[in-house]
């Protein structure tokens, strides 16, 4: 059976709804054959985009040539307010990938209570074989070409995978030109903060990922260490199995997530864990004892990637042992932080995992089969729809701020990233550790539940 690479919006919708139809609580005023109804419309609703855009974008580049690059942005739901999330620039980045990740958008505002809806963008490119002008043209025209569909009030961008606070300033630069005298500063999230952007925003992701971890396991554990012990579930065992040891951790991607998240673990005073492994798209290295994350990161600003031979490991003044790239997922760990690309765990290298903790920073870095054999061995999963929301959270921020141009603090901004992170745990968290639903499945059915209710109260299921 060929390995599945995710979940889709329509079985995620649908599994989570079947789970809710004989729940009296939920949405009691639906009854009998009308609720059944009601039930097949928000699967209908919920599982497929309201709008696909997708365009041609005719570019000229500095050797003369014109070329005409594939572009999307889908638009799966603005019932919760306006579509939200990131514009990617990947040469793989094509309709389908572009559908799932909006409809994930759409659960991730939800599960988090952030007003906004869920979109995607995506530019068929591989920015490394473009120049500096040219990526700015290419940006230029996505604004262009999708400039009537976007906006502070209709959808609003970020950056993504190949994208970053440069290409948001050039593509707001964009929007303020194309419209004149409308407010622009929410046109866009993850910007500069010269150009509007909050700060803390560069970090959110990562700093969210690692926050998910470490209230799991500090946070939550010790407050709930005797009711986790009365519990009957393999989740809880395995949580408990982790207290009191030194908890070591391996990085998969050390770009703006893995290298956040692993400074975090390297600067934690209240969690004993050290990150023995990282990795990029060349290489793993690994130290027993512990690898020097501020001495990587100061290395990597300037090159780029990880070291990958003797000479630039002495160069970065870091000790570590040069391994092959995809090492690093089977290393003996008790913490795995996925933050590279998708579909990095699969049918082929599942049962190499050894790590009893898995958190995903990257979009759905396990297949569909590998989240659920891992699981099924108690692994705990800590889903990307969880634990990556930090971008979007303080997007959401900056784009308050925008709208009253009053900033936060970066203090501020962290602050309130983990309030509104641990009222979502709190929520799902004992769900999880009392019910026969993974914590992905739980957040599902939280963010569908939310979803179901706004529809139903506005009569869109009529």
């Amino acid at each position: 059976m060929a390995d599945k690479k995710g979940t889709g919006a329509g079985s995620i919708v649908e599994e989570s709804l079947d789970a809710l139809l004989d729940d009296e609580t939920f949405l009691p005023e639906l009854e009998g054959q009308t609720r059944k109804k009601a039930f097949t419309s928000l699967v209908s609703i919920l599982s497929t985009p309201n709008h696909v855009h997708k365009s041609y974008l005719r570019t000229p580049l500095l050797n003369g040539k014109v070329v005409r690059i594939l572009s999307f942005r889908v638009q799966h739901n603005n019932i919760m307010g306006p579509y939200k999330g990131g514009i990617r620039f990947h040469p793989s980045a094509n309709e389908d990938e572009v559908m799932q990740l909006a409809s994930l958008m759409t659960l991730k505002s939800a599960l988090h209570d952030v007003p906004f809806g869920g979109g995607k963008g995506g530019v068929m490119i591989d920015p490394a074989e473009y120049e500096a002008k040219e990526l700015y043209l290419i940006a230029k025209k996505y604004v262009q070409y999708f400039s009537d569909i976007l906006g502070p009030e209709k959808d609003i961008p970020a950056p993504d995978v190949g994208t970053s606070e440069r290409e948001m300033d050039w593509m707001m630069g964009e929007y303020k030109s194309i419209h004149p005298g409308r407010k622009y500063r929410s046109s866009f999230t993850g910007k500069s903060v010269l150009n509007g952007g909050s700060l803390g925003r560069k970090e959110a992701t990562g700093k969210g990922v690692y926050f998910t971890f470490h209230y799991l396991i500090h946070d939550f554990m010790k407050e709930q260490y005797q009711w986790l012990k009365e519990r009957d579930n393999i989740f809880a065992k395995k949580a408990l199995d982790q207290q009191d040891k030194t908890l070591t951790i391996a990085v998969q991607g050390f770009g703006n997530v893995g290298s956040v998240a692993a400074l975090e673990a390297y600067k934690s005073s209240q969690l004993d864990n050290k990150v023995v492994s990282v990795s990029d798209k060349n290489v793993t290295l690994y130290n027993s004892d512990g690898i020097d994350i501020p001495e990587l990161i100061k290395y990597t600003k300037e090159n780029s990637d990880l070291p990958v031979n003797d000479d630039e490991l002495s160069e970065a003044n870091v000790k570590a042992t040069i391994m092959d790239r995809d090492e690093v997922l089977s290393m003996d760990v008790d913490v795995l932080f996925l933050a590279a690309l998708g579909h990095q765990v699969h049918n082929e290298n599942m049962k190499d995992v050894k790590a009893s903790i898995i958190v995903e920073g990257a979009n759905a870095p396990l297949t569909t089969d590998a989240d659920q054999y891992l699981s099924e061995q108690g692994v705990i999963v800590i889903p990307d729809i969880l634990a990556n929301a930090g971008g979007v959270i303080v997007s959401y921020f900056e784009w308050l701020q925008g709208r009253d141009t009053q900033f936060l603090t970066e203090e501020q901004v962290f602050e309130r990233l983990n309030d509104k992170m641990k009222e979502t745990f709190d929520a799902v968290l004992p769900q999880y550790f009392q019910d026969v639903f993974t914590l992905r499945q739980n957040c599902y059915i939280h963010a569908v539940m939310k979803l179901s209710t706004v529809l139903f109260r506005q009569g869109k299921l009529y």
